[in-house]
């Protein structure tokens, strides 16, 4: 199965990166999680300090597009200027601001651009937002996740305290909850399911019975 671009929607923590990866894995294909590359712009913003509690220099990190390179290594893992930083993007304090780099418009069209290129490579799994709607939206395969914020909050309670991270519940919960209501509300490719888009919940299903039937609609629809 060659020379097609698989794409994933759906809100934060429902799922699509591990569908992405499993799909990925499964047809040997590469995956793209486009919500890695806001979060590492988000990164680097933070860091240069530009971005951050009362703190927000977007002219700054504007002017300094042309500089930055985001890319995936051969293990698809998020790179910034060459270097990995997959590690430093998935803590809360990043997901607390990345809703605030990606609504905006000249960051979309950043990241757009970038995801095209990728995309142009073929045989990808991109997992995002806006990826059967804005990105490719002729993409041959395209899903869109659901979940309901409680079941996506425990999901990634559970995925930072794995980590080590101190965080409460209603820290998590309310960040998903600001998040979905930016998301779903900016001007510019708000999150919506995409036409033609083939809906999946992973409300209740593990990740292993998601696999199985993202694939089984694949093959029915390449059949």
């Amino acid at each position: 199965m060659k020379d097609f671009i698989i794409t994933i929607d759906g809100a934060s923590s429902s799922g699509k990166s591990t569908l992405a990866k499993g799909l990925a894995k499964h047809f040997g294909f590469k995956h793209i999680d486009s919500g890695a590359m806001y979060r590492a712009l988000t990164q680097y913003a933070m860091e240069l300090q530009l971005l951050g509690e009362d703190c927000y220099k977007i002219k700054e990190l504007i002017s300094l597009l042309p500089t930055i390179k985001i890319d995936f290594n051969s293990d698809d893992f998020v790179m910034l200027n060459g270097k990995v930083i997959e590690g430093k993007i998935r803590s809360l304090e990043v997901a607390k601001y990345v809703s605030i780099i990606a609504k905006e418009s000249i960051f979309r069209k950043f990241m757009v651009d970038r995801q095209r290129e990728l995309g142009e490579r073929g045989n990808v799994v991109m997992d995002g937002r806006d990826i059967g709607s804005v990105v490719f939206p002729k993409a041959e395969i395209k899903f869109f996740l659901e979940a309901s914020i409680d079941v996506r909050t425990a999901r990634r309670f559970t995925e930072l305290k794995e980590k080590g991270d101190v965080v409460s519940y209603k820290e998590v919960y309310d960040n998903l909850a600001k998040r979905d209501e930016i998301d779903s509300t900016r001007l510019d490719s708000p999150l919506v399911k995409p036409t033609n888009a083939i809906v999946l919940s992973s409300q209740e299903s593990t990740s292993e019975n998601l696999l199985a039937k993202a694939i089984d609609e694949i093959e029915k629809k390449r059949s």
